[in-house]
This record gives C-alpha cells, sequence and structure tokens, in this order.
C-alpha cells in the first residue's frame, strides 16, 4: 500500500483596503482537479469573510454575490498574490 502526502499551502498577505492594511489568510484546499484556495479576512467588527478562490484562466472568487464590495476589489490582487506564491514559495509557510 502506498500513502501519498500532499504539503499543506497556506499564507497570509496583507493588503491595503480603504486606507487600512488588513489581514488575508489564504489555504490550498484539496487535490482535485480543478486547483482552489480559500481565503478569508475579518471585517470592521471581527466577523470572518470566508470565500473559495478557483483558476479558470485567473484566480476568481467563486462566488462574489456572498461577499462585500471591498473584498471583490482585492480579487485582481488574489491572482497575482496566488501566482507569486506557487512560482516561488515562501520558507515559513
Amino acid at each position: 500500500m502506498q500513502i501519498q502526502y500532499q504539503r499543506n499551502v497556506q499564507f497570509t498577505r496583507l493588503l491595503k483596503v480603504d486606507g487600512r492594511l488588513k489581514e488575508f489568510n489564504f489555504r490550498r484546499v484539496g487535490n482535485g482537479i480543478l486547483p482552489t484556495y480559500t481565503v478569508d479576512v475579518s471585517d470592521d467588527k471581527g466577523n470572518r469573510i470566508m470565500m473559495k478562490v478557483e483558476k479558470d484562466g485567473e484566480w476568481k472568487i467563486s462566488n462574489p454575490e456572498t461577499v462585500p464590495n471591498w473584498v471583490l476589489k482585492q480579487e485582481s490582487q488574489f491572482h497575482q498574490i496566488i501566482e507569486a506564491h506557487v512560482i516561488e514559495p515562501d520558507q515559513d509557510s
């Protein structure tokens, strides 16, 4: 019996949103056919906003209607962040 392990990939990036730094946490999910990450961030009240980001040419939020507009404005940066991390992962992840 052969056991295969998949490395758990998770990392955090700070993004400036409306003049304030917000901490966005990225985590690769599963080993399915379609690459997927979950992203979470807290709002001003401390509530966690969670979303799934899938690659369809570019990394896009899979259910954009469920997240606030200030998160949707960061979607283009999600693509850059994930692609940069895939090419050159951090040593501390």
